[in-house]
């Protein structure tokens, strides 16, 4: 019985979710800052999501990486009418104080529909003429940090080398009907 449960564990940490059409280019309604000097890159999340801990971590990396060449901004999804436990949890706060990083709340998860964000920790890095060069995760599966594809092309784009690809499967939560506190992640 224990290595059922740890088979279908296994199994769901490596199921990723679900990405919708991603624009080819930055959307023209989009109310976050891109930058028209250097790359932008947009991270949607779930600010509940245990998964996307991981996702933070690497963007950190990332951001150390780059060395300033790269603007990010970390986008949370936020129901309508959200208290402050939506507004003020701790994947918020290490992400705002990732140096280099933006935190946007985001009501009904508007940018991330204009996005074609479906799972939190979708990352989207566009060039500085707004079009998209990376879509994907930045993790090599659900809530585990470490060397990955994501984060390793974003970070040879920005700097310049090539990439071995332009996008990866995403693992997180839900984003989608995510308006419970617990989302749909299984932790």
């Amino acid at each position: 019985m224990l290595a059922i449960g740890g088979q279908a564990l296994l199994s769901y940490e490596n199921s990723p979710g679900t990405v919708a059409s991603v624009p080819k280019s930055w959307p023209s309604d989009s109310r976050i800052a891109r930058a028209p000097d250097r790359d932008t890159l947009v991270m949607l999340a779930h600010p509940h999501c245990p998964c996307t801990r991981a996702s933070v971590n690497e963007l950190a990396r990332v951001m150390a990486q780059t060395q300033g060449r790269l603007n990010a901004s970390v986008v949370f999804f936020q129901p309508q009418g959200a208290g402050l436990d939506w507004q003020d949890t701790s994947l918020i706060r290490e992400a705002s104080q990732i140096p280099g990083v933006k935190v946007v709340l985001d009501v009904d998860g508007t940018e991330a529909q204009r996005f074609g964000a479906e799972t939190s920790g979708h990352t989207l890095l566009f060039d500085s003429q707004g079009h998209l060069l990376f879509s994907g995760g930045i993790t090599a599966s659900r809530g585990h940090e470490g060397d990955n594809l994501g984060e390793n092309t974003i970070v040879a784009l920005i700097n310049n080398r090539a990439a071995s690809g332009r996008s990866t499967s995403v693992f997180g939560c839900s984003l989608v009907g995510s308006e419970r506190k617990g989302t749909s992640c299984r932790h």
